[in-house]
């Protein structure tokens, strides 16, 4: 893979703020990926960009992309990637560091790139490697149906203190799920009544968890959906508390953990990302326990928890804090790391849920992610343009796979 040239640039996301874009040309044609942007971020995570912001970043970008140019490299898989890590270590040492959204852009073009190289899909350059080939096996989307905390901006003064509330269908084709969403979103807008989206596409409200958790069970009902929750309990965790602002409580740990359960109990919730503050494992795995306890086979997912660090994933996994996680690329600015916690899952039946982020672009290179990967979920919004294009993505696969 000869590097013609590489072009580095500033794009918008989603929400409107500026992030970053790599254009690699080599001899197969032209390459773009682009990195997205939390708002809801774990304290574990790599930092986006230089510690002096995404200036500098991109100042130390322009003449590392230069150092790239004229060069010759032998990816033929994940593993070779490496040639490019160790030029970006020389390069921080010496100029200091250029980010985790840069490398994972930087990355992601280099894959793309490599693909190509080989005569073969993204996606299936990975599963070839990853799954030794074997036929895909589709994820199922969870949608971001309704939105609080973080990502909504107040309705009437409130808002929910949880983040997203999400639909998660069970149908035969990823196809089929998408629509069902989309329909489904469609019919709770009627009934929240809601005028304006989020961050995310989903829509804002002025209601409380349980008044929004009574019309997604009307929802699901009728679309025959799973219910699925992420709380970012540390949006609003505060001096060793669960502030909640729109009921104007306050739960300590062991409330907090009793609360979670109570809702899963009550609404048969599938799915809980982020129940407790990302450093209480202990809290995650009251959770996990009570949940096996009643026989309820919900997923207790790791985020701001597990950062998609495998650090910080085997302790959640070893200490039985979940059953479940999320792989978000950019947390860690790595795909080889990624791939490592890809296979620490698999080994240790732990569900995927490859995600993406609410300041998001046009890129659906994690589609490529999610399915070569193996993931079985993949969490995106359900309608907004940088959504749907993730999503069209891994329909177009199904559709040549089938």
């Amino acid at each position: 893979m000869f590097i013609r040239k590489v072009i580095s640039s500033l794009i918008k996301n989603s929400r409107g703020e500026r992030t970053v874009q790599i254009e690699l040309i080599t001899y197969e044609g032209k390459f773009k990926a682009s990195a997205p942007s939390g708002k809801s971020k774990g304290k574990h995570e790599v930092q986006s960009y230089n510690p002096k912001g995404i200036e500098r970043s991109m100042k130390l970008l322009k003449v590392f992309c230069k150092r790239l140019e004229n060069r010759n490299f032998m990816i033929r898989k994940i593993d070779d990637l490496k040639q490019l890590v160790e030029l970006v270590r020389r390069f921080e040492m010496k100029y200091g560091r250029l980010g985790g959204n840069v490398t994972y852009a930087f990355e992601s073009v280099f894959l793309k790139a490599a693909a190509a190289d080989n005569n073969k899909e993204l996606w299936e350059f990975i599963n070839d490697e990853v799954n030794k080939g074997l036929k895909p096996k589709m994820p199922m989307p969870v949608g971001n149906c309704i939105g609080g905390g973080l990502h909504s901006k107040l309705v009437k003064g409130k808002r929910p203190d949880f983040q997203e509330f999400l639909l998660i269908p069970k149908e035969k084709t990823f196809s089929k799920a998408v629509t069902v969403n989309l329909r489904a979103q469609e019919y709770a807008r009627r009934l929240l009544k809601a005028r304006s989206r989020n961050d995310e596409n989903a829509w804002k409200t002025n209601k409380t968890n349980e008044e929004v958790l009574e019309i997604l069970k009307i929802v699901a009902k009728k679309y025959k959906l799973r219910i699925g929750l992420d709380v970012a309990a540390s949006t609003f965790y505060e001096d060793g508390y669960y502030k909640y602002k729109n009921k104007n409580l306050i739960r300590d740990k062991v409330d907090q953990s009793d609360y979670i359960e109570r809702l899963i109990k009550k609404y048969r919730i599938f799915y809980v990302e982020d129940g407790m503050h990302e450093e209480d494992f202990s809290g995650f795995k009251e959770i996990l326990n009570t949940s096996k306890k009643n026989k309820l086979k919900t997923l207790i997912v790791g985020d701001d928890l597990t950062t998609t660090n495998l650090r910080l994933v085997r302790r959640a996994v070893n200490g039985e804090a979940i059953n479940a996680m999320i792989i978000k690329p950019n947390q860690i600015g790595s795909i080889i790391e990624v791939r490592n916690v890809v296979n620490f899952c698999k080994k240790n039946k732990i569900v995927m849920i490859f995600s993406h982020r609410s300041g998001e672009t046009m890129d659906d290179v994690l589609a490529d992610y999610c399915v070569g990967f193996g993931g079985q979920f993949l969490k995106t919004g359900i309608f907004g343009r940088e959504r749907l294009i993730k999503l069209k993505r891994v329909m177009d696969v199904e559709k040549r796979e089938t």
